[in-house]
């Protein structure tokens, strides 16, 4: 069972019908994302494993995580757009439980990607994850 964020997620790529289809989405849905702050676009904050910069900055509270993400590659701010999406509104406890990667998947994504590109998605995921079980 999907939020539904999530299954506006679905309903939207599955009506998709190619791969040049999706990549338009994504690239629009990147330009949805706010760019962050050039405070915190520091080296810190700078997640390893992934092919372009991406920053990442979360913040753990009592409903969830409170995501700020940013990156330079706007293919990546299209599909960090995505993900920020899918977690939106869950608990840590969902978080925990939420396969992401498998959403990904139904969504016709992650199997586009080059290896690189999966393993630096696979490195936000875990991010998230990590934060929410801090």
């Amino acid at each position: 069972m999907y939020t539904q964020s999530q299954q506006a997620l679905l309903d939207q790529f599955n009506a998709l019908r190619s791969w040049e289809d999706r990549y338009r989405t994504i690239m629009r849905l990147g330009k949805t994302l706010p760019r962050i702050d050039d405070s915190l676009r520091v080296d810190e904050a700078l997640l390893h494993g992934c092919e372009s910069k991406v920053w990442f900055h979360a913040r753990k509270h009592q409903q969830g995580v409170e995501l700020t993400v940013d990156s330079d590659a706007k293919i990546v701010k299209g599909l960090i757009s995505i993900i920020v999406s899918a977690y939106q509104d869950l608990s840590t406890a969902q978080i925990a439980k939420f396969d992401c990667e498998n959403f990904l998947i139904e969504l016709g994504l992650l199997n586009h990607l080059s290896p690189s590109r999966g393993n630096g998605i696979k490195a936000i995921i875990q991010a998230i994850k990590d934060t929410a079980q801090e």
